[in-house]
């Protein structure tokens, strides 16, 4: 039987919500070189697999943070994600934004959070942490515990992994970086040599340039 991450790294490929072009790559905003682009969100379109995804953030967070009150998603691409784990759950819902709104009462945080509440943090991608781990400071600084964050694909970087163990913060992902590679390459949608260089870009993407 196929584990839960590697059903979903296949999926998450078929529906191109992952694309892999290591010979061609894509650039991202803070400039790096990039051999993958992804997009979780076309996953909220297909009904079977929203609510896969939707059952495995609920797996995740009962199994390894079941003392959980509420759900904080993160502004905006999670936004829907949380929603829907928060309703399956039958627990209070949150989101909390990168800047404050610009009117009425400048929320960081929109919904109805009770200090002193355990929350878990729900992530659409983890990348470099910046974002994810801002999150986290917003909701612990509004007077609530953060017990742990899921993401639904984590790149594993060092300097993430390097981040969310200074910051004391508990990170699950529903599929990451490696099993991503290992499903695509087993499939053929990748050669050998292109894993070979989608790893090497994990572990120094600031500096990677592909080899042509």
């Amino acid at each position: 039987m196929k584990k839960p991450e590697r059903i979903l790294a296949e999926k998450l490929l078929q529906i191109s919500a992952i694309k892999l072009q290591p010979n061609n790559p894509f650039v991202w905003a803070s400039g790096w070189n990039s051999p993958i682009y992804n997009d979780n969100r076309r996953a909220l379109s297909y009904p079977d697999l929203r609510n896969f995804i939707k059952v495995e953030f609920c797996r995740a967070i009962l199994e390894n943070f079941p003392e959980v009150e509420a759900i904080a998603g993160v502004a905006t691409s999670a936004i829907a994600f949380g929603a829907i784990v928060a309703d399956c759950l039958g627990l209070p819902y949150v989101y909390v934004r990168s800047t404050p709104k610009d009117h009425g009462l400048e929320n960081l945080i929109e919904g109805n959070l009770k200090p002193g509440k355990k929350v878990v943090v729900i992530e659409d991608l983890v990348s470099t942490g910046g974002s994810s781990l801002k999150a986290v400071d917003v909701v612990r600084t509004f007077g609530c515990e953060v017990i742990g964050m899921t993401c639904l694909f984590n790149y594993q970087f060092p300097m993430a992994v390097k981040r969310f163990h200074e910051e004391n913060v508990n990170l699950v992902a529903l599929c990451n970086y490696s099993t991503m590679i290992e499903v695509a390459e087993e499939t053929n949608y990748i050669s050998q040599d292109e894993a070979d260089e989608l790893r090497e870009w994990r572990e120094d993407p600031a500096n990677w340039y592909p080899n042509k």
